[in-house]
């Protein structure tokens, strides 16, 4: 069964990111908001994952991070979106552009 680093990126009083390793191989990240009753996850993950390692995923991150914050909730949704990573940007990426939101 895979065995999945996680390397958290912010944590609030409800929320909280990871970029998601396996093998020394960066393969996602997963975004969790707690709310009273129930967690909502939005897990983006490579295109090369199995179904298997998705479900496995779902479970640790459950274990790990969500029952943990919270042992006694109704429930927790996950969304999954499977792609391949496109780039990272920052307001330096969009300097001197006219109409751009980002930097203003």
């Amino acid at each position: 069964m895979a065995k999945f680093q996680f390397d958290r990126e912010y944590r609030t009083m409800t929320s909280e990111s990871f970029i998601i390793e396996l093998a020394d191989e960066e393969v996602g990240r997963i975004d969790l908001h707690y709310s009273p009753s129930v967690t909502y996850g939005t897990i983006c993950v490579l295109a090369s994952m199995t179904e298997e390692e998705i479900r496995s995923l779902i479970s640790e991150i459950d274990e790990r991070f969500v029952l943990t914050n919270d042992p006694f909730r109704e429930d927790f949704v996950v969304t999954v979106w499977n792609g391949r990573e496109h780039g990272n940007y920052s307001d330096e990426d969009f300097e001197g552009e006219e109409g751009s939101d980002l930097g203003d």
